[in-house]
């Protein structure tokens, strides 16, 4: 590797890094303020809120762990709620990894970045991806990709240190950040029909399913909501094609 290819490299590396002032990159920072503040309030350790935001990387994901928690469902029955949140990643990453792979990129590199690959990242670079060079996509990605994970590691490490001492009204605020973000970014993201009805069906279920089987309301919720949704997305679609 010459000199020149390798600053340009880390020219693209410390561009993505640049990521992090960006707004979707904020917007998600201001996201796990609210999640620190969830993790206090359920009565997750420090430790554990810690290491949960950079192990499982997709905030939806955490927010579903910790409302299992707070329900008292069983191991199995969170570790499937978060599995099945998590699929809805598969398609961005089999959709981005090619978009960003070079020739010469090692598999193990691929791999190790796919961890970071959530919709903010996944939105991020693929709005900015076609200016990078094929070469230094991956540099790009990881730059950015990397640092807002550790930012928000951080984050989460000041704000709970502190979102016990702030004032009620402003600690409910906080802690309301997050499901805004949950449901915002994800319509947002959405760009099918049966994808947007199932979240207003899901909306309208939950509070029943809570009532039902709060162990498994949100497995649920997601079943009977997803299914009812693919079914009325199918019926208009038969009926636009009818006419």
């Amino acid at each position: 590797m010459t000199s020149s290819s390798s600053h340009n490299g880390f020219h693209w590396f410390f561009k993505g890094v640049r990521g992090i002032a960006s707004l979707p990159a904020i917007i998600l920072m201001s996201a796990f303020v609210g999640f620190s503040g969830f993790a206090v309030e359920a009565g997750i350790p420090f430790g554990e809120t810690v290491f949960m935001t950079g192990m499982v990387w997709a905030l939806p994901a955490k927010v579903l762990l910790v409302g299992s928690i707070l329900a008292g469902a069983s191991l199995p029955a969170a570790f499937l709620t978060v599995t099945l949140s998590s699929i809805r990643l598969m398609p961005m990453v089999a959709s981005l990894i090619p978009e960003i792979r070079h020739s010469k990129t090692p598999t193990w590199l691929l791999l190790f970045l796919s961890h970071f690959i959530a919709v903010t990242a996944y939105v991020f670079t693929m709005e900015r991806i076609k200016d990078v060079p094929r070469e230094h996509r991956v540099s790009f990605f990881a730059g950015f990709g990397v640092t807002v994970t550790l930012a928000n590691i951080v984050l989460v490490a000041i704000i709970y240190s502190t979102v016990s001492n702030l004032p009620a009204m402003l600690a409910g605020a906080l802690f309301f950040l997050t499901p805004v973000y949950f449901l915002t970014s994800i319509w947002a993201s959405t760009r099918d029909r049966a994808g947007r009805i199932a979240m207003v069906v899901g909306l309208a279920l939950i509070p029943v399913f809570h009532q039902v089987a709060p162990e498994f309301d949100i497995l649920y919720t997601g079943l009977v909501g997803g299914t009812i949704a693919f079914l009325i997305d199918r019926a208009w679609k038969s009926g636009a094609g009818s006419t």
